[in-house]
């Protein structure tokens, strides 16, 4: 597999992607990320670009030749190293075909507030229900208390460790008198 970025003027991604893959033998991605938003107070999953400016390009059998791909219309440059090689190695390349995998669209990040209720999935605390008491975000971690022999101890779980959606049931009971 050989991969390639390039650097393309603002707006004309979608143009080079398309225009790319029909003259060359090569799959050619627009990092796209979802994110949640609220139109007209409705839940809404939206694509933006994840890297405005940059497409990607993929080759199975041979390398690319680069300088017929930079004449393409709206193709500023070809990213290179150093050395002026073409085609990503190391960090860059694995983050090419991480792209790759998931068809060039990265999922939703989850969003945590503190007060939140959240149920853990995995680990030690596994089903336990908890309220966050701080968000990390760089981090992706935050920040619980987990009730151990009379008394609340406070550590910090990542996010793939919980589950944000899940009610906790004190909620559900407190909702469903709200409704009486």
């Amino acid at each position: 597999m050989f991969c390639y970025c390039l650097f393309c003027e603002t707006g004309k991604c979608g143009v080079v992607a398309r225009e790319i893959e029909m003259m060359f033998p090569c799959q050619a991605i627009r990092p796209k990320q979802i994110q949640h938003t609220k139109i007209q107070g409705k839940p809404t999953d939206i694509e933006h670009d994840l890297l405005p400016g940059y497409v990607f390009l993929y080759a199975e059998d041979e390398p690319l030749n680069i300088a017929k791909i930079r004449k393409t219309d709206g193709v500023i440059r070809c990213l290179s190293d150093s050395e002026h090689h073409y085609e990503l190695q190391g960090g860059d390349e694995q983050f090419a075909l991480i792209l790759k995998r998931k068809n060039g669209v990265i999922g939703k990040t989850p969003v945590y507030q503190e007060g939140q209720m959240i149920r853990i999935r995995h680990g030690v605390f596994e089903g336990m229900e908890t309220k966050i008491l701080k968000v990390n975000r760089r981090n992706m971690r935050m920040q619980i208390e987990i009730p151990f022999a009379s008394t609340r101890i406070k550590t910090w779980v990542e996010y793939e460790m919980v589950d944000g959606n899940a009610r906790c049931e004190q909620e559900k009971t407190t909702e469903n008198l709200k409704q009486y």
